[in-house]
């Protein structure tokens, strides 16, 4: 993939991301006793975390000073 590639891609898993942590919030407010949903969900999340940490890691490669 090329920089404008993972860029794209990256904006597309941050807007996944913040949709999932608006779903956990509204299951949690409307009072869901589904906890099995929310722990999938939650996964979910914390995949797309580390999926967006990498290709931030990728963008942004770490220089040795």
């Amino acid at each position: 993939m090329n920089e404008q590639e993972l860029r794209k891609r990256l904006a597309t898993l941050r807007v996944e991301h913040r949709d999932l942590d608006a779903a956990i919030d509204a299951l949690r407010a409307a009072g869901s006793t589904d906890q099995l949903q929310l722990a999938r969900l939650k996964k979910h999340k914390l995949r797309l975390r580390d999926r967006i940490a990498v290709i931030e890691d990728e963008l942004l490669p770490d220089i040795i000073a």
